[in-house]
């Protein structure tokens, strides 16, 4: 089993030199400290009304992700407590991001800081869904993890990277001309086994969705990772988005932590 690493932050330790053959200097005023943003007030009237940032919900006013296709610095966070997630630092809710998502516990990467505030992705709709939370309230558990996907649609190639290093890679099946696999930064979002024998023995959700389907089998048409019994499929444009894999690499990506970034690309 894959576990999360500690992440450990260190203090900055900086030396300052001087000048003792020239002429004393006065001494500078301290610099003035900066303010952290506070977020603004919201009633428990409102979080009770504000939407839950899962895979079956819309958002409204959630900033897009700008950086689609940065590799991010592998930091991932889990709310041990329902978080509210604000469309900037000190600006409105837009949603309450949930302790877990699909039964699984919920990561997200944070791919954006800012004194007291982080930016995560966000699995709902639309896609590249971001928000901010206020992490100086608590409530929040860091890691790091230091494995990334990264699927090119054009070749059909799915390869798995530890902290910058190319560790596996094979050929998979993609969405179809009428019913594409979305592009962009994503993440691993949940971890399914399905209650009764089906096409694949696990399915790893994405934080994506269809852009031709608004639901799929009864669900949201969310985009997924998930095993097929055909192999003659793999190297093909065939599937309704989501990305069908070999059985090795589905036991591979079952071992990587929840949350690790996910990027697809053309």
């Amino acid at each position: 089993m894959i576990v999360y690493s500690v992440l450990t932050v260190m203090p900055l330790s900086v030396s300052c030199g001087t000048d003792t053959d020239g002429p004393p200097h006065a001494a500078a005023a301290p610099a003035a400290a900066t303010q952290p943003i506070r977020p603004m007030p919201v009633s428990v009237e409102q979080i009770a009304r504000l939407p839950r940032a899962t895979t079956f919900t819309r958002l409204r006013g959630a900033p897009k992700d700008a950086d689609s296709l940065d590799a991010g610095d592998g930091v991932v966070t889990h709310p041990t407590e329902p978080q509210i997630v604000y469309a900037h630092p000190g600006g409105p809710p837009v949603a309450v991001l949930p302790t877990t998502e699909m039964g699984s516990a919920t990561w997200v990467p944070i791919v954006q800081t800012q004194q007291g505030w982080v930016r995560v992705l966000l699995p709902s709709r639309p896609n590249k869904s971001t928000g901010w939370i206020y992490s100086d309230g608590g409530g929040l558990k860091n890691a790091y993890s230091p494995y990334r996907v990264e699927i090119e649609l054009s070749t059909r190639r799915l390869t798995l990277f530890e902290a910058g290093h190319r560790l596996r890679s094979w050929t998979v099946a993609v969405g179809a001309a009428a019913t594409p696999t979305p592009t962009g930064r994503t993440f691993l979002l949940a971890a399914l086994s399905p209650p009764k024998p089906t096409y694949t023995p696990l399915i790893l959700p994405l934080g994506l969705h269809s852009t031709s389907l608004d639901s799929y089998n009864s669900g949201p048409g969310t985009i997924a990772l998930h095993g097929w019994p055909d192999k003659s499929v793999f190297g093909h444009d065939i599937s309704h988005g989501c990305v069908r894999i070999p059985s090795t690499a589905l036991r591979v990506l079952s071992r990587i932590p929840l949350g690790s970034l996910v990027l697809i690309t053309a």
